[in-house]
C-alpha cells in the first residue's frame, strides 16, 4: 500500500482538499470504464490508481463556476 501525503496531493493542485476531491472524481471515472479496458493483473486499487495519477501530473482538471439561479 501506497501512503500518499497532503503535500503530495497539492503538488499539481492548489490545495490539498482539491487534490483529493479531483482524485476521487478519477477514480469514479475509472469505476465507470468496462473491466475488459483495464489491465490484466492490475492488482492495485482505484482510488490509489487515481493518486498516483494525481500526483504525477497525468490528470488535467479545470474549476467550473456554479451559476446561480435567480428568482
Amino acid at each position: 500500500m501506497r501512503v500518499f501525503t497532503p503535500d503530495e496531493a497539492a503538488k499539481h493542485t492548489q490545495s490539498k482538499y482539491l487534490g483529493v476531491l479531483v482524485a476521487a472524481k478519477y477514480a469514479r471515472e475509472l469505476n465507470s470504464l468496462p473491466r475488459e479496458t483495464l489491465p490484466l493483473g492490475e492488482e492495485k486499487k482505484l482510488t490509489t490508481k487515481a493518486l498516483e495519477a494525481l500526483v504525477s501530473g497525468q490528470i488535467e482538471f479545470r474549476l467550473v463556476q456554479k451559476r446561480r439561479v435567480e428568482k
